[in-house]
């Protein structure tokens, strides 16, 4: 049994390293063998990963919501792949991710039930939107004070219309790359950003959880 997880990808090589902190600190204390893989801009990419084993693999992605690449691309390599392949959902969202995401605002001088934008890359998914929805009301929660989702394309306001100097801006995004460095041009008024969720311990703890609930599909007799 392995765990195979697959990021975005971006050309910024600080933030593909971020993947493979993550999974290999979720490898580790689930004891299995574990590789990053990335949809693009990053070798290897899915069906590369898979490729090189035909063990029983559980892919877990590390994206935050539904889109093209949870909905098409992703199932599209589990389904080429050669051994027993299960495919985990996204991420997020999830009570653990809004974890990351106080933490790091705390981390960036926002006060807890300060009002939060919460920045996305954005979709032109409807589900997306949906998730996203739900994931501002799990940080909205957890965070005692209003959140409010912006997105940097597709659906959704951006965040130049809603952020402020009175609120403090949380990027739901993985990593270091083009869609951080437009979060920080765009949110510039705003009163505190947060750093992205990177390879935080809750984000381990998520990947280890969805590997666990995927990988009877593969393994029956396996315990998780």
């Amino acid at each position: 049994m392995r765990l195979v997880t697959v990021a975005h990808g971006t050309r910024h090589t600080a933030g593909n390293q971020v993947a493979r902190d993550l999974t290999a600190a979720a490898g580790e204390l689930l004891g299995v063998p574990a590789a990053a893989a990335y949809v693009e801009l990053c070798a290897p990419s899915l069906p590369e990963a898979l490729a090189e084993s035909d063990e029983p693999t559980v892919v877990v992605p590390l994206l935050l919501s539904t889109g093209h690449h949870v909905r098409h691309d992703l199932p599209e390599a589990v389904s080429a792949a050669g051994g027993p392949v299960a495919l985990g959902p996204p991420l997020g969202p999830h009570r653990l991710l809004a974890k990351a995401q106080a933490h790091r605002l705390l981390q960036a001088g926002a006060r807890p039930g300060q009002p939060v934008v919460m920045v996305a890359a954005g979709s032109r998914d409807p589900l997306a939107t949906s998730d996203l929805t739900r994931a501002a009301e799990l940080l909205a929660e957890l965070w005692r004070g209003p959140v409010t989702v912006a997105t940097l394309g597709g659906i959704g306001h951006r965040p130049e219309a809603l952020v402020t100097g009175d609120c403090a801006v949380s990027p739901y995004l993985l990593a270091d790359g083009h869609f951080a460095d437009r979060v920080r041009g765009s949110c510039a008024a705003a009163g505190a950003v947060a750093e992205v969720l990177g390879p935080h311990g809750a984000l381990r703890d998520l990947v280890v959880r969805r590997f666990r609930e995927a990988v009877r599909e593969v393994s029956p007799s396996a315990v998780a």
